[in-house]
């Protein structure tokens, strides 16, 4: 399939702001579901974000109508409501299969749902559906494709998370992180990942790759979207203070950067200039040394 001269599939859809409207009721739940799967249905035979649902849009439709049934006054609207969310196929979500990138029967990974979707749940969020991961959140990739140039990697192993949100399907989408699997398909795919303390939010319901390391992690399109995020998901979430001083990064020295691909590296050194250059401060740090022995 070519992909020249295609529509681009990125379509603006911020979190905070479409939370906001529908709540509002500037937009009714059952329009802006059936524009989000009009949207997804144009481009998803290119970016393949989702696993294949049949009958998707008649679900989210039937779930939209019993939402707004629930809720018909705006002022007593959970702070999510209405708003679409996705999943990486690591997570056990009731009604949906999960294979983890896999090839396994889904009965391999039967489980009861997890914190992070039942607090999502409880935000008054609808589910578009699962993502592709990579297999296991590890290394061997999904079917999933960069949304901004189908030739190029979404990142991984939350690829078609970070994909779901940069196109605009949905405005929030979960992934997992043990090493970059948040932050790196997020700066692939030019979205906001957000990747919370270590067990700040509970990783029960989730096929696990390092029960010591694994966190979950989010995606949304801005800033204000992940911070909304985190309020409904977060137990003692605090806004945090008006910013003052321009923070202080620190930044690995020797060993461990030095990983990276020569041109990747280049950019990094690039970017911590352009920093400094705007005054904030960055001191390298002898940290993971012995980052090969690790």
């Amino acid at each position: 399939m070519t992909t020249e001269n295609a529509p681009s599939p990125i379509a603006a859809a911020p979190l905070a702001a479409t939370a906001a409207a529908l709540r509002r009721g500037e937009m009714t739940l059952e329009a802006y579901v059936n524009a989000a799967c009009d949207h997804l249905d144009a481009h998803e035979a290119q970016v393949r974000a989702l696993l294949p649902e049949p009958g998707r849009r008649a679900r989210l439709v039937a779930d939209a109508r019993a939402l707004a049934t629930r809720f018909p006054d705006p002022s007593r609207r959970p702070s999510l409501y209405g708003a679409l969310a996705a999943f990486k196929d690591i997570y056990a979500v009731d009604g949906f299969e999960t294979r983890a990138g896999s090839a396994l029967p889904p009965t391999a990974f039967a489980m009861p749902e997890g914190s992070a979707v039942t607090r999502l749940r409880a935000a008054g969020a609808l589910i578009l559906g699962k993502t592709v991961t990579t297999e296991f959140a590890y290394f061997d990739a999904g079917a999933t494709t960069n949304p901004h140039d189908a030739a190029r990697t979404p990142g991984g192993s939350s690829s078609g998370s970070a994909a779901a949100v940069a196109c605009g399907y949905a405005p929030l989408a979960f992934g997992s992180q043990t090493v970059g699997s948040v932050l790196r398909p997020a700066a692939y795919c030019g979205v906001v990942g957000f990747k919370p303390s270590y067990g700040r939010l509970p990783t029960d319901g989730i096929v696990p790759y390092s029960l010591s390391v694994d966190t979950v992690g989010w995606f949304t399109q801005d800033v204000a979207g992940a911070r909304l995020a985190a309020s409904a998901l977060l137990e003692g979430w605090r806004e945090p203070a008006a910013q003052g001083a321009l923070p202080v990064l620190g930044v690995p020295a020797a060993a461990y950067l030095q990983q990276a691909h020569p041109a990747a590296l280049a950019a990094f050194e690039e970017t911590l200039t352009q920093l400094q250059a705007r005054g904030v401060q960055v001191r390298r740090v002898a940290i993971l040394d012995d980052i090969e022995q690790i």
